[in-house]
């Protein structure tokens, strides 16, 4: 192996074969920036994930994918046809020595062109595979497609989230995508630990919406224990305070007199003061009483920029916090301090972009981002050549073949 392989990080001395589309590149994502040597497959010409924008100063192009960028680095690159008789030999050489392999494709998809687990095991046996799907690898569904959105709804998520009199609305980003990801890590893991006991690799049938309903909490014990259909709560559900410059995070049930008294001493307490229903405040408060809270507080807030709404709520023991942008979260001193984010060189743009760090720290074995996400094929020469040994020739055949 090349420097790809990292001693001293928690998996460096793992080799994950990538197939993974969407549903599964934060999970390999995972896997590489903790030290593995991850291969990424794309199909010749480049994997279609790189035509996810936005992209790189609004140029598109499949080398300029910030979506690529972001869920590929410390990734190596090949390109294989692997539904071909060459492309398939090419794949069952490099799962000989791989320990795990990600995939995302529909269930049966493997099967069906020779490659499924019960092949791959006869080559490998301690060979992991996760298997992540809309639906699992069973029931009824499971030959549904479903994108992000749908994982979401079907999953549940999206039922709760919006307001009482609105449709249902969605999270911004990728997020059953990334949960599915985050359990298929997970779970890849626990497989590790079970084959490093035991030599036993093994398949793991990830389902994208399962994961979602895990996230659900206490929604749907709600429905087991009471028979009750949790609504949406809207803004009420989240006590957002409008600023003049954003939002800010204000509850006031945990301290009712400090919040009131912050709220008096800029004469904005209104009628919180003198009505009996706001004498005796909790979080079981009915929807009406809670939103003339809100109501109050934001005519008493958004005049105010909320650095200041946070700063003078929490002198008196308000939970008071800001609802930060993009530009804060960068620029946030807490995680500046931690270095959370971290440069990495693009040599191929004459530039060098900021990237999130490590969601975790290891105090012996680090996280980091070792190079950024690879051009499409960058490592043919490589993998094909140096490490499955074979020529020039041969590469250029393939090539001209479509293989690679």
């Amino acid at each position: 192996m090349t420097e790809q392989k990292v001693n001293n990080t928690a998996l460096g001395d793992l080799t994950v074969l990538d197939l993974a589309g969407p549903m599964g590149l934060y999970c390999t994502k995972q896997l590489a920036d903790l030290g593995a040597d991850v291969i990424k497959i794309e199909p010749p010409g480049g994997d279609p994930t790189r035509a996810i924008g936005p992209f790189y100063h609004d140029e598109p192009d499949p080398e300029k994918s910030l979506y690529w960028f972001h869920f590929n680095t410390n990734k190596r690159s090949i390109t294989l046809d692997i539904e071909s008789p060459d492309g398939k030999d090419i794949l069952k050489k490099l799962i000989k020595t791989a320990d795990i392999m990600v995939e995302t494709f529909q269930p049966g998809y493997l099967d069906a062109i020779g490659l499924g687990y019960s092949v791959l095991k006869e080559i490998n046996p301690g060979l992991i595979l996760t298997s992540i799907t809309p639906f699992g690898q069973t029931g009824p569904y499971k030959d549904f497609k479903a994108s992000d959105l749908i994982g979401l709804a079907m999953g549940g998520l999206i039922f709760i989230c919006g307001w009482p009199d609105e449709p249902p609305t969605t999270s911004g980003g990728s997020q059953a995508y990334n949960v599915a990801s985050i359990h298929a890590c997970a779970g890849t893991l626990t497989a590790l630990y079970h084959r490093d006991m035991t030599g036993e690799g093994q398949q793991i049938d990830v389902s994208m919406q399962q994961c979602v309903a895990f996230s659900l909490q206490w929604v749907t014990q709600m429905y087991d224990l009471q028979n009750r259909i949790m609504a949406r709560s809207g803004r009420w559900g989240v006590p957002l305070q409008e600023c003049k410059d954003g939002w800010a995070v204000v509850i006031p049930m945990v301290d009712w007199a400090d919040f009131i008294g912050w709220l008096e001493s800029g004469g904005g307490a209104g009628d919180l003061t003198t009505d009996e229903r706001y004498k005796d405040i909790d979080y079981q408060m009915k929807p009406e009483v809670r939103q003339h809270i809100t109501e109050v507080t934001d005519a008493f807030t958004k005049s105010q920029p909320k650095k200041l709404v946070c700063e003078e709520g929490q002198k008196r023991h308000v939970i008071a916090i800001p609802c930060n942008n993009a530009r804060e979260v960068v620029e946030n001193p807490q995680l500046v301090s931690r270095g959370f984010f971290v440069d990495v060189e693009h040599p191929e743009l004459g530039d060098t972009l900021k990237y999130p760090g490590a969601p975790y720290r290891f105090a012996e074995t680090p996280w980091r981002i070792r190079c950024r996400a690879p051009l499409i094929g960058e490592h043919n020469l490589e993998i094909y050549g140096e490490e499955l040994g074979l020529t020039l020739e041969q590469m250029a055949l393939l090539k001209g073949q479509g293989v690679i």
